[in-house]
């Protein structure tokens, strides 16, 4: 027997309801234009200061273009209109039309008489940033390995049910349903929705595993390393950490710091702590290679080196360099070199790295903040579903 909402929760209408939306749609147009405004301003904002330099929960502002309503535009110049034609026009034909002026946007020469177009900041959170950042990423290269603990989460909406929670109500199965039902009770159109026409979606957590993996940062804190050099690689290593953390559960972490001579650090001290004196690469490698030894057979964790420097390093030292990063890469998916170089000098430690054809090896050269940002997509480029 069916039972009949006594205080309709739905309502069938017939109306067009496409002139009812209009909240709705205005509020999706936002939601496209802030996101349209991050991904356009990504570069920029990864290497804000303020989200750097602090705990990851800020709030950061974005210019967003204003978006007019539709209405009447009246002809506020007051001048009249006279068109010839050749004699042969149609009713409805375009015999001329006004000289269109473009606003200006400006670019600061001088003062200018043109309408520019009307901007506002809205305010989004890091995790939104992240939201569209890390979408791009993924670790390269992993490989099943003897066992797993690195776990992703997904949500798969897996069934439908009579029971739920309003909010996960299925409306196009529930108007089915009672469209059925009508139907059989002979009614060509819906009288009223029952409670057993109700139609909910269920979903559950899906836990995927991936393989042990371990991340090796390592950054030269040398006196050549200057204030831009180090914010850069710090940038980088910055939403490095945080993607990683993101994306993957269990996923380890190391931290060296080497000027001379390189050494083991801790997480904060790695992100705020500078160094001075002279630079000799091979001795992050060296610590590395013997970390993996002891801690991280190749066997079972999928292992990522990188490393960032400005890449002078002691002439002497490349060959040392050479020697190591090949042990290395017998070991790892993949070893990355980034470089902060904003001048275009020379620089020997990627004179030495240019003669590596191995595509485990990856190279990015960082000459600008907004750099920061391709360095990250193309270390963490994520693979095409084909």
């Amino acid at each position: 027997m069916n039972r009949t909402v006594q205080h309709p929760l739905f309502i069938v209408s017939e109306e067009d309801w496409s002139l009812h939306r209009k909240g709705y749609q205005d509020q999706l147009r936002h939601q496209e234009k802030v996101k349209e405004a991050i991904r356009k301003n990504l570069p920029d904002l990864i290497t804000e200061e303020s989200i750097i330099m602090s705990d990851g929960k800020q709030v950061v502002k974005v210019p967003i273009r204003s978006m007019e309503e539709y209405r009447f535009r009246y002809n506020h110049n007051k001048s009249k209109h006279v068109g010839q034609g050749d004699g042969k026009s149609q009713v409805g034909d375009v015999i001329g039309r006004e000289s269109q002026q473009q606003p200006g946007p400006g670019k600061g020469q001088g003062a200018g008489d043109k309408a520019g177009a009307d901007y506002y900041e809205a305010e989004i959170s890091v995790e939104e940033l992240e939201e569209i950042l890390f979408g791009e990423m993924e670790l390269p290269r992993l490989k099943q390995k003897d066992q797993h603990e690195i776990t992703t989460q997904d949500i798969r909406f897996n069934d439908v049910r009579k029971k739920g929670l309003m909010g996960n109500i299925d409306k196009k199965r529930t108007i089915l349903e009672a469209i059925k039902r009508n139907a059989l009770r002979g009614h060509r159109r819906p009288k009223g929705i029952s409670v057993d026409d109700l139609r909910f979606k269920t979903w559950e957590e899906i836990v995927i595993p991936h393989s042990n993996a371990v991340v090796l940062a390592m950054m030269d804190t040398s006196g050549s390393m200057g204030i831009f050099e180090k914010y850069i690689a710090r940038s980088f290593f910055f939403w490095m950490v945080r993607f990683l953390r993101t994306k993957y559960e269990k996923v380890e972490i190391v931290f060296i710091a080497h000027h001379t001579e390189a050494k083991e650090v801790s997480e904060d001290h790695f992100f705020t702590k500078g160094e001075s004196g002279g630079t000799i690469c091979s001795s992050a490698y060296r610590l590395a290679l013997e970390i993996i030894d002891k801690r991280y057979p190749p066997s079972r964790y999928n292992i990522y080196p990188f490393h960032f420097s400005d890449g002078d390093n002691l002439t002497s030292d490349n060959e040392r360099c050479i020697k190591l990063v090949r042990e290395l890469m017998k070991r790892v998916n993949l070893f990355g070199y980034g470089e902060v170089n904003q001048y275009n000098r020379h620089s020997t430690l990627m004179t030495a790295f240019r003669n590596f054809a191995d595509p485990k090896f990856m190279h990015y050269i960082i000459r600008e903040k907004g750099q920061v940002y391709d360095a990250l997509k193309h270390f963490f480029a994520k693979k095409e579903k084909r």
